[in-house]
């Protein structure tokens, strides 16, 4: 069994900056990719980031040059810094990973809620 520990998000200013942060546990042998996905209600979930295990980072464009990802391999965690966040950027924010050599994601967190005031 394999868990994904969310945590950060909240309320914030437009401007503003937050951290997630995903912690993975359990059984598993390695992590391929990790990334952050989002959803807003009626919309379905997006990309918004991902990183492969050797550490080459991938955005969803609107996010480019405000939000960056990062991982700690021996940690099993995964990082999302958000700056200049803005209004539309309020979503519920999903963690994910890969533990197979290939494919989707297999795993998720349960989400953490990232409100944008303006």
């Amino acid at each position: 069994q394999v868990q994904l520990v969310q945590s950060g998000g909240g309320l914030v200013q437009a401007g503003g900056s937050l951290r997630l942060s995903c912690v993975a546990s359990g059984s598993f042998f390695r992590i391929n990719e990790m990334g952050w996905y989002r959803q807003t209600p009626g919309k379905q979930r997006e990309l918004v980031a991902d990183i492969t295990s050797g550490g080459v980072p991938n955005y969803v464009d609107s996010v480019k040059g405000r939000f960056t990802i990062s991982r700690d391999n021996a940690k099993s965690t995964v990082y999302l810094q958000m700056n200049s966040l803005k209004p539309e950027d309020t979503a519920v924010y999903y963690c994910a990973i890969n533990t197979r050599s290939s494919g989707n994601m297999n795993y998720w967190g349960n989400g953490t809620l990232v409100t944008v005031s303006s």
